[in-house]
């Protein structure tokens, strides 16, 4: 589990490595993934470092690499995955030439093909095109008719028929073309405004989807002719096609020159069609070849890129002949960087080898808690609350057991956690290959599958303390109740209930979790209810305690001994005196008042524990019958006052404790008061003015004594969601399976299925997935405010290491 109880210690490490050696040393350390380097050079702009050069040749090879990928994803073709062991190592910079020449090549070919295959497909589309005009418009034309429609013939001056006047009357013009289907009509108007509907207009629908030029998607299209008389009338028509982005394509009306026509354009699609199959072939092999090598290739230029990127904050020595670099290192990966540093000055020949400095610095080093695939899930919980200071009690450890376990309390079925458990042993079992899944929901599910696996166990640990599966109870050690009523009472019809006392009918402990009878008592739900209701207390109270307690820990290691007695000892004291008191008397109630005696000890005579506690906090009184008593025992009431006055005692020693002692350790040394800060601090502490330590010691009291009394409340979310949880798995037995045992012929068994089936599939959805969700929320809620809060500061930062793994995991999600 590594050092979960605290932060590693970090050390600042400064790092001398000669310029040939920088890059291989730079490559090792990323490999490792145990230096977080930071930036020398921040007041220098980014275009002024010493390595930009060679950042902008990783950009441009990166592009490179993008342009090929979109390629193939454009031709589906798969990239081949690389295991983690056949990830490549980042290249020597004398292969850097070589890969950049390759991608070059590469990318090029391309972009030349693309660009020949584009054109190609414009020709081919134009082709079709065409085709579709000359075959369409067949039966636009006759003949037999002897009327000049070719509009690109010129005509003979000296010809009577080609007189002005004969023109304007007998000699017709026409425009043929191709349009989308859509805009054939609004194009139909336009043209019939345009010539104040001097112009005949026929269609003919293109059978099937023809690709469209623009998008590349298809489209419904059809073939038209207009024909109509004068020349300024073709010019309108053009510029009219023009705007519609109607294709118009020369057709003669001879039929003769239209089959000819037909013919060459038959020929030069053959022609095309080839020379499009060789270009597709030729694509084909270059972008299978390239897909062989993209996945390395692209791991390459990540790691260069990453390589130069850290290089730049570098600062060069006076002479240099050195770069000077400084970052935080683990100290127990010091021996690591060190190995790692040789090996790069071996690997690079270099005269001098490099080495490491830990120097001494009063800055916060980040905070790194070394986790694995079990505890990641419960560290990542507890960061996204707030990042730990460095070295603080790490909550992460005790989580491993409190969030599963009061997850549990909430989720108490037998049934429902073996669901869970089923579920999170498959993930765990599969985690090889289900790791390979990108998918982001499921990655949730993923992450946190040690967490479920948890939740399971303890979910069926509890479920066998309320004896509770589906709603269902187990009888495995026999019911500890007898009747010790006759038959005929029993039956008697007009007895409504019957009461078992537990002095006269219980003859044994049941051994082990709640006994089975109470799945017929009618009033269940109200010791269920009470019950449950006071476990939740106890466990809150126990749980607020404990993270209390831990702040000492805090305390000891930070040597700040005065707020052990200061802060830690009022806090406890009024934790313990008032709620610790109250759980007190639970115990106590349960333990000495029983069905075995009579008298002030009676159960008649219990008195309730909520209202002993407020009479405790108000100093009243309430009226009791004889021969029962206020109080549980005798001097009660003294020790009560006690312990009020005591914790009342606590608030003004917890507000003011150390503000003055702080103002008398300063007169003691004679340091002169702080100057106030310009910027945000990180925290208030004792150096600050002690104005600002009053205000802050002033909030963190009223904060902690309101939030004791509310966070005790905020644990009976424990009971609550238990016996919703309980009534809700108890309502879907009832109103859906149970029904299907209503029927007694085959129908019935038949049924059973489908309410089976219906049963199983809500108690799924809802139980297990909703309630489950709620109950994780409420869960988080509990660790983060009731628990965390008492001794958690959360105000570090994250070690980030520079790591080529975590380079290459962002790289793709990205």
């Amino acid at each position: 589990m590594g050092d979960m109880f605290r932060s590693e210690k970090m050390a600042l490490c400064q790092l001398f490595i000669q310029p040939e050696a920088a890059y291989a040393s730079i490559a090792e350390l990323g490999e490792k993934g145990c230096v977080q380097f930071r930036d020398l050079n921040e007041e220098v702009s980014a275009f002024q470092r010493k390595y930009v050069n060679e950042v902008r040749r990783c950009d441009d090879m990166e592009r490179r690499l993008r342009y090929v990928e979109s390629e193939m994803k454009k031709d589906e073709v798969k990239l081949p995955v690389l295991r983690p062991e056949e990830e490549p190592i980042a290249p020597n910079p004398r292969e850097i030439v070589d890969l950049e020449a390759q991608l070059e090549k590469t990318d090029n070919e391309l972009r030349e093909m693309s660009a020949n295959g584009a054109s190609l497909d414009a020709n081919f589309r134009h082709m079709q095109e065409l085709k579709y005009v000359l075959e369409n418009t067949e039966g636009f034309f006759s003949d037999q008719e002897v009327i000049n429609l070719d509009v690109n013939r010129k005509l003979d001056p000296e010809d009577p028929a080609n007189l002005p006047g004969a023109a304007q009357r007998g000699q017709l013009a026409f425009v043929a073309g191709v349009i989308k289907l859509e805009r054939f009509f609004s194009f139909e108007r336009m043209l019939w405004r345009i010539s104040r509907g001097n112009i005949f207009l026929r269609r003919a629908d293109i059978d099937g989807l023809v690709a469209d030029e623009e998008t590349g998607r298809p489209v419904l299209k059809t073939v038209f002719v207009a024909f109509f008389q004068g020349e300024q009338l073709k010019q309108r028509i053009k510029k009219v096609c023009t705007g519609y982005h109607a294709a118009v394509y020369p057709c003669p009306s001879s039929h003769a020159e239209r089959k000819e026509m037909i013919k060459d354009v038959n020929v030069r699609l053959e022609d095309l069609k080839l020379v499009l199959s060789q270009s597709a072939d030729h694509r084909s092999r270059v972008l299978n070849s390239a897909s062989k090598h993209l996945p390395r290739w692209s791991i390459m230029v990540r790691k260069m890129k990453a390589i130069y990127h850290i290089l730049n904050f570098f600062n060069p020595d006076v002479t240099g002949k050195c770069l000077i670099g400084e970052g935080w290192v683990p100290t127990n990966d010091i021996s690591t960087v060190q190995d790692a540093l040789a090996r790069a000055s071996k690997i690079s020949e270099s005269s001098i080898p490099a080495f490491m400095n830990v120097i001494e610095t009063n800055e916060m080093p980040p905070t790194y808690t070394r986790t694995n695939k079990f505890t990641n899930g419960f560290q990542n919980l507890v960061d996204s609350y707030g990042m730990a200071s460095y070295r603080e009690v790490n909550p992460a450890l005790y989580a491993c057991i409190t969030f599963p376990f009061l997850f549990a309390v909430m989720f108490g079925d037998l049934g429902h956690g073996l669901i869970l458990l089923l579920f999170a042993s498959w993930l765990i079992i599969k985690e090889k290959q289900l790791s390979s899944i990108k998918e982001e929901i499921f990655n949730i599910f993923f992450g946190g599958r040690y967490i479920i696996f948890l939740m399971g166990i303890f979910s069926i640990y509890t479920g066998f303390i309320y004896n509770d599966v589906f709603s269902k109870s187990m009888n495995i050690f026999g019911s500890a109740w007898h009747m010790n009523y006759t038959r005929d009472v029993v039956e008697d019809e007009n007895l409504k209930y019957i009461t078992l006392r537990p002095n006269d009918t219980v003859y044994k402990t049941y051994p082990f979790g709640m006994d089975p009878i109470w799945q017929l008592a009618d009033n269940k739900i109200i010791f269920l209810n009470t019950f449950k209701m006071k476990l939740s207390i106890i466990v809150g109270v126990i749980h607020m305690i404990f993270g209390v307690s831990m702040s000492v820990v805090n305390f000891a290691y930070y040597k700040k001994y005065a707020s052990i007695f200061l802060e830690f000892l009022p806090q406890v004291l009024f934790l313990l005196l008032l709620f610790g008191y109250m759980v007190f008397m639970m115990f106590f109630k349960w333990v000495v008042y029983n069905d075995t005696v009579e008298g002030p000890l009676s159960p008649a005579c219990a008195p309730s524990i909520l209202i002993l506690f407020i009479n405790m906090i108000l100093q009243g009184s309430q009226d009791t019958p004889e021969p029962c008593k206020e109080f549980m025992f005798d001097g009660q009431k003294s020790i009560q006052q006690v312990f009020v006055v005591v914790a009342i005692i606590c608030i003004p020693w917890m507000l003011l404790g150390k503000p003055l002692y702080i103002m008398i350790k300063r007169k003691t040394n004679g340091a002169p008061p702080p100057k106030p800060q310009s910027g945000g601090g990180e925290g208030h502490g004792e150096d600050d003015e002690m104005g600002e330590i009053f205000i802050h010691q002033a909030i963190h009291t009223i904060e902690y004594v309101l939030s004791t009394v509310s966070h005790t409340a905020s644990y009976l979310r424990l009971w609550a969601l238990s016996l919703a949880h309980a009534q809700l798995s108890e309502v879907l037995w009832n109103m859906v399976f149970s029904m299907g045992f209503k029927y007694d012929s085959y129908i019935g068994g038949i049924l059973i299925y489908v309410f089976f089936g219906a049963w199983a599939l809500l108690t799924v959805g809802i139980l297990v997935l909703i309630e489950g969700l709620s109950a994780f929320l409420h869960t988080l809620r509990l660790h983060w405010v009731e628990f965390m809060s008492k001794f958690y500061e959360g105000a570090g930062y994250a070690f980030e290491p520079f790591a080529f793994k975590t380079i290459l995991d962002v790289s793709e999600d990205d």
